[in-house]
């Protein structure tokens, strides 16, 4: 996977950030509540899932880096970045819609359902302030894993605290705005898929 490192920067933090971006935390998430919830056919529903969540909005994103219209795939200019937030929440509530439709398990679309109101909020959030999208997504993700698996899985919280700091290494986020997208992705993520499923 190509990095985006830039001179004077710190190479570990610049490939946590990458490594650890939303969309693996979004595929991972997918799959492994669709195991869950039914082996095969939960995890065939989690990659759908993660087709409009994840694989959808990274493309659409790299395509625009590739155009020139924002400088790398975090997306950290408030005008592109709200933008691109905008097609992935479209992106996310298709793939909801569809999931519906096609009749998938309750506790998969409770998951993406999750995803969207997180990502709905942090949307919001961004016309004012640059709250940490990494932060909030991982947070979320760990949450719902929780919720899912027990209580053991939430050693991924480890991974936030590693994504958190990376954010803050690279001067993408302040300590305010990784605290900030930590505990709105673990509430709203836990508190929702709660609710929906």
């Amino acid at each position: 996977m190509a990095t985006d490192i830039r001179p004077a920067e710190s190479k570990l933090a610049r490939r946590i950030t990458d490594w650890l971006e939303p969309k693996n935390w979004i595929i991972a998430v997918t799959l492994l509540v669709g195991w869950h919830t039914a082996q095969w056919s939960g995890m065939a529903w989690g990659a759908v899932g993660a087709l409009f969540a994840a694989v959808i909005p990274i493309t659409f994103i790299k395509r625009g880096v590739r155009k020139g219209h924002w400088g790398d795939r975090h997306v950290g200019a408030k005008p592109a970045r709200l933008f691109v937030m905008a097609v992935i929440l479209l992106s996310v509530a298709t793939g909801i819609v569809l999931m519906v439709a096609a009749g998938a398990p309750h506790t998969m679309t409770a998951l993406i359902v999750s995803m969207l109101a997180t990502l709905a909020i942090l949307t919001v959030i961004t016309f004012a302030w640059k709250i940490s999208v990494h932060q909030a997504v991982s947070a979320g993700a760990c949450a719902m894993l929780v919720q899912t698996y027990g209580a053991w899985m939430a050693v991924g919280f480890l991974l936030v605290v590693v994504v958190g700091w990376s954010r803050v290494e690279l001067r993408d986020h302040t300590r305010s705005q990784v605290v900030a997208g930590t505990v709105l992705g673990t509430v709203v993520a836990a508190a929702v898929f709660q609710l929906a499923r």
